[in-house]
């Protein structure tokens, strides 16, 4: 008899043979790796090898590239995301059998059913902000496991503790392709809870945090109030001895506060204003990131210095030792280990420098995202100027927030955007980036260009960059493959780049 029979929660133990569809994606092999490490027989596929495809296969997961219903005849669990289309052969054919059909948020869900969970969702910061709660409570000897859809970096070592057959120590570890999976022999999890398609409400964290709630994937919910709904229902869904931590500086976050302690959830908000339980300093610039200070509602005091650059990234680490604080880290042990913290792939992520210019890649794909971007970046900078590659995400995503972006992009000195990255949408011939670059021109921005095919793209910003500039590849999709190919082009018509700008 398994738990669902006993109207139980699902724990690893009840899955058997885990097969997952899409296996070499950020979300998925995390789980797999998890899976893995908690002694359960793993089996995936993928479209295509990959750096995480290949450490899978190091830690015993058995991968094979291409889709075929053969790949599920000796399975009792098939995983999926809300990417595999329904006529996925292995999916069909797991119907066809009767096999159990999980989402990746349940049987994430699983893993995190004899743990304390930490679940972090918001439409931005929910990368970086659960990295820094699972460096800090690393550093603070909790020994969490964590599935983190980014490398996670750090100043101390990120070894990864083995699974039950104490094989493949640390094959999802430090710089490697998995390193956003670990785990940890304590009881804590760290996990990022994505809402874009409602699946966050699969969890049942001790611990829940938002960062923000600024509507985003319309597409999935229709309208502001749907996608505020179901954070409400995510607060709803924290255990009875457990807390919501909330960003108060964010008007979404902050009605989901009232809302939640309303319905009886503890609450404990953080933020620069007067009335956040935990309040934040000033933000203040170091040659090596920033650094605040931040009170407890106890009135107990930290000064987090901080090797990420960025007030946003002040931000997300307030809402991290708050986390870290709840679940009995003491204040300065919180902010040390903060302190640690180097990063995320992706995330102000450094690719290389060529000819004076530094290249940095950064995942932001919302208004928002990128005008915290730029603003961070500028003081990076220096006296050199911003450069942007953008590729936008998704066509419904560019098409209502075509202003808001060109609003966000006109920080930079140099735009270049490239097509629209489809992802999981199909195409829309209406919505390509020249959108942007449009409504860039006719805001009186000079230096805006659409250029279609994203290595064109790349080589455009690489040959306008000069001696001391900074060139940011931007955006969810391949563009992070660009770095190469912009680093390549730098100072090819540096000259009549300066004579255009």
């Amino acid at each position: 008899m398994t738990a669902t029979d006993r109207g139980e929660a699902l724990v690893p133990e009840d899955l058997g043979h885990v097969h997952l569809v899409g296996v070499g994606g950020a979300g998925m092999s995390t789980v797999a790796a998890l899976l893995r490490a908690r002694g359960l027989v793993v089996s995936g596929s993928d479209a295509k090898e990959g750096p995480a495809v290949a450490a899978l296969r190091e830690v015993g997961v058995r991968v094979d590239v291409g889709h075929d219903a053969a790949h599920v005849e000796d399975v009792d669990t098939l995983v999926v995301s809300t990417a595999i289309r329904p006529t996925n052969p292995e999916l069909v054919r797991a119907g066809e059998r009767g096999i159990r059909v999980l989402h990746r948020s349940q049987a994430l869900a699983a893993l995190m059913a004899d743990r304390r969970a930490v679940a972090v969702a918001g439409a931005h910061g929910k990368t970086t902000t659960s990295a820094m709660i699972a460096v800090a409570l690393r550093h603070a000897g909790l020994d969490p496991s964590w599935a983190i859809g980014g490398t996670v970096r750090s100043a101390d070592p990120v070894d990864a503790a083995p699974g039950p057959d104490g094989a493949q120590r640390g094959a999802w570890s430090g710089s490697g392709a998995l390193a956003g999976a670990r785990h940890g022999g304590g009881d804590v999890l760290v996990a990022e809870a994505d809402e874009s398609d409602g699946s966050f409400l699969a969890y049942r964290p001790h611990v829940a945090v938002v960062t923000n709630i600024e509507p985003d994937h319309l597409d999935h919910y229709g309208t502001r109030e749907a996608f505020e709904e179901a954070f409400v229902r995510f607060a709803g869904r924290v255990e009875p001895d457990g807390w919501l931590v909330a960003c108060a500086d964010d008007d979404g976050a902050r009605r989901l506060a009232d809302a939640a302690r309303t319905s009886g959830v503890r609450v404990r908000t953080y933020g620069s204003s007067p009335d956040a339980d935990v309040r934040l300093g000033p933000w203040l610039v170091t040659p090596d990131g920033g650094s605040l200070e931040v009170t407890g509602p106890e009135g107990d005091r930290a000064e987090l210095r901080l090797a990420v650059p960025g007030a946003h990234n002040g931000l997300n680490a307030a809402g991290a030792w708050t986390a870290a604080r709840l679940l009995g880290v003491a204040p300065d042990v919180a902010a040390a280990g903060l302190g640690r913290f180097l990063g995320t792939g992706r995330r102000f992520e450094d690719r290389g420098t060529a000819g004076g210019v530094r290249v940095v890649d950064d995942y932001a794909h919302h208004p928002t995202e990128v005008a915290a971007l730029l603003a961070a970046a500028r003081p990076v900078a220096g006296t050199g100027r911003v450069l942007v590659l953008f590729q936008p995400h998704l066509y419904s995503r560019t098409r209502t927030f075509a202003d808001a972006f060109a609003a966000a992009l006109a920080a930079a000195d140099v735009v270049v955007v490239t097509d629209v990255y489809a992802a999981r949408e199909d195409p829309d011939p209406s919505v390509t980036g020249a959108l942007l670059t449009d409504r860039l021109r006719e805001a009186g921005h000079g230096a805006a260009d659409f250029v279609a095919d994203r290595v064109e793209a790349a080589r455009a910003i690489g040959a306008a960059a000069r001696p001391g500039d900074l060139v940011l590849t931007v955006g969810a999709g391949d563009v992070t493959e660009l770095a190469p190919v912009v680093l390549a082009a730098v100072g090819v018509d540096a000259a009549g780049a300066a004579d255009r700008t």
